[in-house]
């Protein structure tokens, strides 16, 4: 698993990248400046980067540049950089066309509990990374990752993204946290979507972009074996979640300080 790859450290690994791929040159420049990072401070990375948005609020809401297109890129990332990608699938009829470009499926976590999702998705090897739904408790997790290894594939991956509180709002019980790493499985924590603001009167989400250090610094005193921040270079004009997202200029300040907490709590 991801976590045990390169890390001589025993830093908690890295899941980052844009909300959705806008173009190669942003993908690879976002890519080339965090893997300077990660490589600096040990922390195994994967370059996160979606190639369609399903779930969007609007009808107008930008899904994408093409899907073949974007998976190219995230292929060329793997290439040019070393380092893996994932990438999030939304229907059972994509995990082996997205398996062919990345290597580690995502499931969103309104989708979690899809059946023949998770059977797809297990059934291409790789690794599956499957979000909690806002709506479940983290025990409920449990039955999300044993379709996946009921269907042959033991590679799994959970994270908690916060759950709904109210019509507006998320909150996350980092109880949660320990409870899914006693299922045997790697457990993250997503920094940026669990500050969404979702159903929004202007039917485009809000966040609050200036807890995430808080959630990650939280999360990683807690034990989290690793994190998922969405980055972008100017989240202002991200096409998708930019409200939540952390400018690409803060993220090595907020790992440096990651690093020395999750030093501590292993001393």
């Amino acid at each position: 698993m991801i976590e045990l790859k390169n890390n001589p450290a025993g830093n908690f690994f890295l899941l980052a990248g844009p909300c959705v791929i806008e173009g190669e040159e942003m993908a690879m420049r976002i890519a080339e400046r965090i893997v300077t990072i990660t490589d600096k401070l040990q922390i195994p990375y994967v370059f996160k980067g979606s190639y369609r948005k399903a779930n969007r609020s609007r009808l107008d809401s930008f899904m994408g540049i093409g899907d073949e297109k974007a998976l190219k890129i995230l292929k060329k990332v793997h290439d040019t950089f070393g380092v893996p990608t994932v990438t999030d699938i939304h229907a059972a009829e994509e995990a082996t066309i997205a398996a062919e470009y990345v290597d580690v499926l995502q499931i969103p976590a309104f989708l979690c509990r899809q059946t023949d999702l998770l059977i797809a998705a297990a059934k291409t090897g790789k690794i599956i990374n499957i979000k909690k739904g806002q709506f479940l408790s983290p025990f409920a997790m449990r039955f999300a990752a044993d379709k996946v290894v009921e269907a042959g594939n033991k590679n799994v991956m959970l994270t908690e993204r916060g759950t709904t509180f109210g019509y507006q709002d998320l909150v996350i019980d980092y109880r949660g946290i320990p409870e899914m790493q006693s299922f045997g499985f790697p457990v993250i924590l997503d920094a940026t979507h669990s500050l969404q603001q979702p159903n929004q009167t202007s039917g485009v989400t809000g966040g609050m972009p200036q807890l995430i250090e808080t959630i990650a610094k939280a999360g990683i005193a807690v034990g989290v074996d690793g994190l998922f921040i969405e980055t972008h270079e100017n989240p202002a004009v991200a096409k998708s979640d930019g409200a939540n997202m952390l400018k690409l200029d803060m993220l090595e300040n907020l790992l440096t300080k990651l690093v020395h907490i999750r030093k501590a709590i292993k001393e």
